[in-house]
């Protein structure tokens, strides 16, 4: 483990016992951290709050988190936490961020300027060649290229960056697999140039194939850890937009890349710069834009959302009663406290023994519903 240098080895190791717990994700792991000051607290605690909430409670089997620190180490890897001084300065400033990455490289590329490029799997030639043009020029002018190592226009990305000429290793891979998994396969040496000269990130513990569900949770990363996503080519309906979506949630310059309608891989394209996102033609539209990014996007593609890794504060609250305000429609937790008149720490406080005990759901923009 790569502690910071703050906490104990016993710390470190209890926050990645406490993110393994069941039921706990990032909003409760920050709660949890606010209401007990530290993960060897919480974890004690967890019983008790799980049973509020109805439910008997165990946490994740420590003999179970060793061998996953074993196994980070075997794949010489590293944990990332969230308060560490490396952590991707513009991903902690994200809703729901994860609380702890595995990372494999020179993390603090991530606090230089980074750009996203993503687009199809199923690419057309002409795209690929173009996604990895425009990645080896933004690299050569100093952006960090970041994609998911898929196949098509992300892997076009990363390969334009490393062939760059510009800074060495200019380019960081999320992927959606534990750090010890290559996917897809034919990526393996790409993976390895990737984490060899510029930075590989994992959410998932090592082990864990790329299911479907890890997909948007990676999409998630790649938005966060740049400021500005450009879509080279995507269909309607792709994980591209999904991307592409997060990246304006969070405030974030939206790009993409125009293409011909007779093509439904240009369709999605097209459609998010009839929605908003930034038409650009070339690299040094890219550039121009992301030039000393300030938080203030070009792009109209979505609202921001609410920022910020660790949530309201609810050391020393009293959990309100808010059960009767949810239903398995999503609502934001914004509105929870507005209806019920109660304080947000109280509010807090009464969705997290919800949550432990099974009984509720996190979405996305800070939305909440009972479990179904």
């Amino acid at each position: 483990m790569s502690e910071p240098a703050s906490i104990s080895r016993d710390e470190a190791f209890a926050r990645i016992r406490l993110l393994r717990s069941p039921n706990v994700g990032p909003v409760s792991y920050g709660l949890l951290l606010a209401r007990f000051g530290s993960a060897l607290a919480a974890i004690d605690s967890l019983p008790e709050i799980a049973s509020r909430g109805g439910k008997a409670y165990r946490p994740a089997d420590a003999a179970r988190v060793a061998d996953e620190v074993a196994a980070v180490r075997k794949a010489r890897a590293r944990y990332l936490f969230h308060d560490s001084p490396d952590y991707p300065p513009l991903l902690a400033q994200c809703d729901g961020a994860p609380p702890i990455l595995i990372v494999r490289g020179d993390a603090t590329i991530a606090a230089r300027p980074c750009v996203a490029i993503v687009g199809a799997r199923n690419a057309s030639g002409g795209a690929v060649k173009l996604a990895r043009e425009f990645a080896a020029a933004l690299a050569a002018s100093g952006l960090v290229v970041v994609s998911g190592l898929a196949r098509g226009i992300d892997g076009a990305g990363h390969k334009g960056a490393l062939s760059s000429g510009g800074a060495d290793g200019a380019t960081i891979g999320v992927i959606a697999s534990g750090i010890d998994i290559a996917y897809p396969p034919e990526h393996a040496d790409l993976q390895e140039e990737i984490a060899a000269r510029g930075l590989l990130i994992a959410e998932q513990p090592p082990g864990t194939e790329p299911l479907a569900r890890h997909f948007p949770t990676r999409n998630r990363i790649i938005a966060g850890l740049a400021a500005g996503t450009l879509v080279v080519e995507a269909a309607p309906k792709s994980g591209s937009l999904i991307t592409a979506r997060l990246a304006g949630e969070m405030g974030r310059e939206v790009m993409a890349i125009p293409g011909s309608p007779l093509d439904s891989r240009s369709r999605g394209c097209n459609q998010l710069i009839r929605d908003g996102a930034v038409l650009v033609q070339e690299p040094a539209d890219v550039i121009e834009l992301l030039s000393g990014f300030d938080g203030a996007p070009r792009s109209t593609f979505r609202e921001a959302a609410p920022t910020g890794f660790v949530p309201q504060e609810i050391a020393d609250s009293d959990p309100a009663d808010v059960a009767g305000l949810l239903s398995t429609a999503p609502i934001t937790v914004d509105e929870i406290i507005r209806q019920s008149g109660e304080t947000p720490p109280a509010v807090q406080l009464a969705l997290l023994e919800l949550e432990l005990g099974g009984r509720l759901v996190r979405h996305a923009g800070g939305r909440v519903s009972l479990a179904s």
